[in-house]
């Protein structure tokens, strides 16, 4: 592992708006510069993509980034980031996805141009490695449509780059619903790390090829996903806590192979990441309720730089498009915290207070993402050289802050939750420091069906 400190070692300095290592876009957003941003997400209502259906969609979107710059002018917000998260046949045929971008774009020049509005695009394509078993991470000839995308579509205007990758997915969906936590950290400490780095030095050479900007990935379909099953209780809040943090050594690879961040919102590494390398980050809450619900929608916002969503379709609310209707409520929040950031530390450090405060102690989930937490964690995951030694070591110190909190009763949890955890520590006690003997420990335990190690390099 590349990074050996902190950038961030005080949880007061890992704040809202304020980022070490900001980042400039091209038509002059400085994110993590002493502003917060919208970030808004969004997508279709049900509707079959097909060549019959394409005017359709594409003016879906045209539609989408219209309304919601137009009402961004009228809020007079400083600037926003429109996420375009493709569906699968827009990866599949990467010229939808393209041509979409192009659509978008030409509509945030046009409102630069006219109105003074900054706003540019996150490009984040489909991992279609997901959509065959076992995976081929790395001989697939689905890696082509993928990376036309990118390329192409970073050319017709997507300027920050992201994906939400899926290295070492078929491992950890059944370690998932088992609680398996040394297979968990098998599956995003050794594979994930393994494919984020092969991915991200490909993502990163295009993104400097055309003066873009390789941004971050999510382990959205790891750490989310945990979260997701969590609020259904399929399995303990504790555990989905602990593939949080786990998550992070495998998407600190896209930094270390030369993104530069804004991070992607979706499993809330962002924290962490930011605390560890500097990097500007974009977080996601209660405006998230439209795709998932979650137990952090305050807390999320403590350090964030860009303030999202989640996808929410292009239908139609009693007051608007609902895309419309969400870039309001994040402007409204991002209005609200750069408010705090101009009257100065007092009542910026009391906003976030409040924001952490209203959500920390609520869920094993919200406690390690307090800024406290996440700089406490993070130290332990920079002490040793192993990605999965670092890995073992922050989930055990994420046990340790739930443990205290549960001791001095600032947080209550159920007696199914609490028996989880001696049974984690002592499993993540189990497992070794060395990576080979890691790797060692695990192949004779693991179903050989499921991956291909030699596509791990393994």
């Amino acid at each position: 592992m590349k990074h050996k400190s902190l950038v961030i070692t005080n949880p007061a300095e890992l704040l809202f708006g304020n980022a070490p290592r900001p980042v400039t876009t091209r038509r002059g957003l400085v994110i993590g510069g002493g502003k917060v941003y919208s970030e808004l997400n969004f997508t279709l209502p049900t509707i079959t993509i097909d060549d019959s259906t394409l005017p359709e969609v594409y003016r879906h979107y045209r539609e989408i980034a219209e309304n919601a710059l137009c009402r961004a002018v009228e809020l007079h917000s400083n600037g926003v980031v429109l996420e375009f998260e493709t569906l699968l046949e827009m990866t599949q045929r990467p010229q939808i996805g393209i041509e979409i971008v192009k659509i978008m774009n030409g509509i945030c020049e046009d409102y630069f141009q006219k109105e003074g509005l900054i706003s540019e695009i996150r490009l984040t394509p489909n991992d279609l490695r997901e959509f065959e078993r076992p995976a081929r991470q790395r001989t697939t000839a689905l890696l082509e449509p993928m990376m036309e995308l990118f390329e192409q579509g970073m050319i017709e205007g997507g300027d920050l780059l992201s994906i939400e990758s899926t290295g070492g997915k078929e491992v950890s969906d059944e370690a998932l619903m088992m609680c398996d936590i040394k297979t968990l950290v098998f599956a995003l400490a050794v594979l994930g790390v393994r494919d984020m780095r092969f991915l991200w030095q490909k993502i990163v050479a295009l993104a400097r090829t055309h003066g873009k900007i390789a941004a971050g990935d999510s382990a959205c379909g790891f750490a989310n996903t945990a979260m997701v099953l969590a609020e259904k209780k399929y399995i303990p809040k504790v555990f989905a806590a602990l593939v949080r943090v786990i998550s992070v050594v495998r998407s600190i690879v896209a930094i270390e192979e030369g993104a530069t961040g804004p991070d992607k919102d979706c499993a809330y590494e962002g924290p962490f990441i930011k605390a560890i390398t500097g990097i500007p980050i974009s977080m996601e809450g209660k405006t998230a309720a439209c795709a998932h619900l979650s137990p952090i929608g305050n807390i999320a916002s403590a350090c964030t730089d860009l303030w999202s969503n989640e996808s929410v379709q292009n239908i139609r609310l009693l007051s608007g498009m609902a895309p419309t209707a969400y870039l309001e409520q994040l402007e409204y929040d991002v209005r609200l915290m750069n408010v705090a950031l101009r009257e100065g530390n007092m009542p910026t450090h009391t906003l976030q207070h409040l924001m952490v405060a209203s959500d920390m102690y609520t869920d094993p989930q919200a406690l390690v993402l307090a800024p406290e937490s996440v700089i406490r964690i993070s130290k332990a995951m920079v002490k040793k050289d192993s990605y999965v030694a670092n890995a073992r070591d922050a989930a055990l110190v994420a046990l340790d802050i739930m443990e205290e909190a549960i001791r001095s009763g600032q947080m209550e949890i159920s007696e199914m939750e609490t028996a989880y955890l001696g049974t984690l520590r002592d499993e993540l006690n189990s497992i070794p420091d060395s990576e080979s003997d890691f790797v060692e420990m695990m192949l004779p335990l693991l179903d050989a069906s499921k991956f291909i190690p030699a596509e791990y390099g393994l």
